[in-house]
Order: C-alpha cells, then structure tokens, then sequence
C-alpha cells in the first residue's frame, strides 16, 4: 500500500462530495473507502462520474448522512435487500455499500452474503484493476491498498482475476462478458489461465439474464474498436451461445475454383469502419446486420458464382426475431436498423450504375432523415483489399453525395408528402376511400420521384387530371 501523491488527491479526491463522505464517516467512526471503477479510472486517465463507497460498517446508514449533508440537490434511493444506497448529486452516482463477503450455489449467480472487512470485498471483486481500493478518512486520506497487483496489472495491459478464474467465472458468469468488454474497451490483453477458465464455463452464462448479457455487449460494440471484442467472444465459445446468426456468417466455401469472402470478418471490418466515424449504437448495430441474412440467401449459380440474393430485404425481416431474442428494443431503434440494413445496398447499386437523378431522389426519400446514417455504413462497407477498387468507389461515392445535395436542394425530397393528398383526391373526384384514390395518390409521388413533375401543387393537379382522365375519372370540384 501506498500513498496517491497530492495531485490525484486535487485532481479526483476532493470537492463537496469527497469531504462531505469524509468527515461523516469520521464522525461515526467507519472506514471508508472509495474502491473499483472510479479508483481504476484515476490511474487510467479516464473520466468517471460514477464513484463507489465501501465502508466496514453499514453503508446504508453512512449513505443516509452523507445525503443529509449535501442538501437540497441529492437524490437518495436505499435498496434494504441488497443492503446498497444511492444518492445523485448533480452529475454524479455515489454507491454505498457495506464491506462483505460472498458465496455462491451453483444454480443461481445471486450471492449469499455476509458483512466482512475491506479485505473480502477487495476478494469478491471481478478483476485485480477493479480490486483498488483508496481510504478517504482522513488519518489515511489518499492510501491506496492493492492487495492483487491491479496496478502492475494496468501497467502490463493485462485482466486478471483476483482469485481463482474458474471460481470468479463459475461463481459470477457475467464476469466472462466483463472481461473482454474491459479487454474490448481498454486494448487490455485477458491472461491466459483467464481465458481458458471462460471457455470451460461458458455455458455458465445461460443463467444469466439476456438484458444484462446485452447490456454487457452494447458496451462492447460501443468500445474504440468493436472487433476486437467480438474475436474473444468467438474464440471463447460465448458468441455461438449468445449470438449464433452471427457466427453463421464465419468460414467461405468453394465451387469451381471461386470461392466468397468470409462474411464474418467482412462484418467486423465493416463495424470498425463505422466505429471510426460514429458513436451512434444502433448505426453500429446496422453495421453488425447489414449482412446477417447472406448464409440463408447464400447460392451457386454457374454463370454468376456465388450470389446473395435479396440478401437485405431478407436481413431486414430477421432482425425483429434477432432483436426480440436478445432483449434489444422493439421500438424505433429496431425500425431504425430495419431500414439502413434494407437500404445499404441502394448507394452501392448507385456507385455501380449510372446515376440517374430518378434514382437519388428515390434513395432521398425512402432513406429520409437517416440518408447520413446510411451513406456512412455504405462507405464502410467498401472493404476490398483492391485498393483501385476502393478508390474507384470512394470517388463514385463523392459523385453519388453531390448529387444527392444538388436534387435535394432543388427538389425537397427528404420525407416529403405529394402536394396533393388522399382526402383532397377524394374531393375532386366526389370518391370514397378506395384503391382509386390510392392508385391516384402513388402516380403524383412517382411523378415527382421520377423527375415527371415538379414537386409543386400546381403541376400535381394537372398530373392528376390527366391521369385520372385515363381512369375515365372527371373533376366534381376545382
């Protein structure tokens, strides 16, 4: 144990909070150390704002007086059966817990637990550079103790666990998703007895529940580079458990001599390339997607080689199943990564193709807000090791952009509505509802897609007439 030189104290150990929490807990006679994360993230060069307290004694109590002295601007919420609290000051979480001890049945991650000293906490934590601990009163204010190496540990880049990995694992089988969402996050290489001892409790993880699995695996399609994660995952043996569609995607076959790339890898260099330009998740999510349904669509056809047909129409109709098994969001967010997988081959059919202003406008209008969105995927999509050919798209793809910005400026087709809607068709033709008048409303959209008409009321009615005239349909009402 040591002390944190005076800078760190300044920097990350003082201010209202940390000397509210240090003079109450001198008060009533309790150690008290903030330990984990934010103590982690110190020595890391990272910014935390949530910060966890142990005490030896009750922290519920200690949380609870802490609380009253801040004030007004606290929020504090006490949860008895797992003997925590928690209070909001402002931007920040502080988590109260007393120093305990656990054991574990084998059926169940939920811990048996007994109250304990500084030390069993420090036991019971997942990983040695989570196992830091920093006393805050004041006698000891700023004494690190690092009973497991952890900060030898962030040195040498490396997670470990404190004890036993097999018991750490077994015990706690969320703690193997941790592991390499750390190692994902943090380019931190995960030790070997830590890796072999994931791989034999893998199965393990099919008793925890599937919000705190994807809770863990949005963390790592959020980290730097997302890939690095998803090869642990492989290699451990958990992706085929948690997300087996796709693993799918890894391995190429060969027919007459011509084989397919590996979709598996294509799809994470597709995802790093995203992870370059966005922190949007559900973009990222796409990203992972876009190629999901290729092993169902996969075909050999003699004149064409291997073939992927509708591959993203396809793609897109599995992920509400891929979303509902996985406790991903039913919502907007799933519709969001339906639309950008169907779509993402639209601006490579365009690079391929002449680009015809028809064509644009109905990539504008289809794709709307998220046009941005799926330009950015189809361009990460580019990953050719022809580097001529990645050139040659990237060039198209700058054309493609351009005129996209030219006919939006000039046509305003972004989530546009024909300037003529349904009702008012049904008034000038004295029509019910039918598939007339829905037939009628599609002609003037069309119309303006295709570059027939202007998006404008005046030249709309007078497509209408005429093409409603064809339908042996007349005015009742100018």
């Amino acid at each position: 144990m040591y002390k944190v030189d005076d800078e760190i104290i300044e920097r990350h150990l003082s201010g209202k909070i940390f000397e509210t929490i240090r003079d109450t807990a001198d008060e009533k006679g309790l150690e008290c150390y903030t330990v984990g994360g934010y103590v982690r993230d110190i020595f890391l060069h990272r910014p935390s704002k949530d910060i966890d307290i142990v005490t030896v004694g009750r922290g519920i109590e200690l949380a609870e007086a802490v609380a009253a002295k801040l004030g007004r601007n606290v929020k504090l919420s006490v949860f008895k059966n797992y003997g925590t609290a928690q209070i909001k000051y402002k931007d920040t979480e502080i988590e109260f817990v007393g120093a305990r001890k656990e054991s574990y049945q084998r059926d169940s991650r939920n811990p048996i637990v007994e109250d304990g000293t500084l030390e069993d906490d420090q036991k019971r934590r997942d990983f040695t550079i989570n196992a830091l601990a920093i006393c805050l009163n004041k006698d000891r204010y700023g004494e690190l103790l690092d009973p497991f190496d952890g900060m030898g540990d962030m040195d040498r880049l490396l997670i470990r666990t404190p004890l036993d990995p097999d018991i750490t694992f077994s015990d706690d089988p969320l703690r193997m998703m941790r592991a390499i969402r750390f190692s994902s996050q943090l380019a931190f290489d995960i030790v070997d007895e830590a890796f072999e001892a994931i791989r034999r409790n893998r199965e393990r993880i099919n008793i925890i529940s599937k919000e705190r699995i994807v809770d863990e695996l949005n963390k790592i399609v959020l980290s730097p580079k997302p890939s690095l994660g998803f090869i642990l995952l492989e290699k451990t043996g958990l992706l085929e458990i948690i997300f087996p569609e796709l693993l799918a995607l890894k391995g190429t076959d060969m027919k007459a001599g011509v084989g397919h790339k590996d979709n598996y890898y294509h799809t994470l260099m597709v995802l790093d390339n995203v992870a370059l330009k966005t922190d949007n998740l559900w973009l990222r999510w796409a990203a992972i997607l876009h190629d999901i349904a290729k092993p169902a669509t996969k075909r050999w056809d003699a004149k064409l080689g291997w073939t992927f047909h509708n591959h993203n129409y396809v793609g897109e109709k599995m992920i509400p199943g891929i979303f509902k098994r996985m406790k991903l969001p039913l919502n907007e967010k799933m519709k969001y990564v339906q639309k950008l997988v169907s779509l993402h081959m639209r601006p490579i059919a365009l690079v391929e193709d002449e680009v015809t202003d028809s064509a644009v406008r109905r990539l504008i209008f289809e794709a709307g807000d998220d046009i941005d969105d799926l330009m950015t995927l189809c361009k990460a999509d580019i990953t050719s090791k022809n580097s001529e050919k990645v050139k040659k798209y990237l060039r198209n793809f700058e054309l493609v952009r351009q005129k996209m910005k030219d006919i939006e400026e000039k046509d305003h087709v972004r989530n546009f509505q024909p300037p003529i809607d349904g009702q008012e068709i049904m008034e000038i033709f004295g029509l019910a509802p039918s598939s007339e008048v829905g037939s009628l409303k599609s002609s003037i959209k069309d119309a303006i897609l295709d570059g027939v008409i202007p998006n404008e009321y005046d030249a709309a009615y007078e497509y209408l007439i005429k093409k409603a005239a064809k339908m042996g349909l007349k005015p009742v009402k100018k």
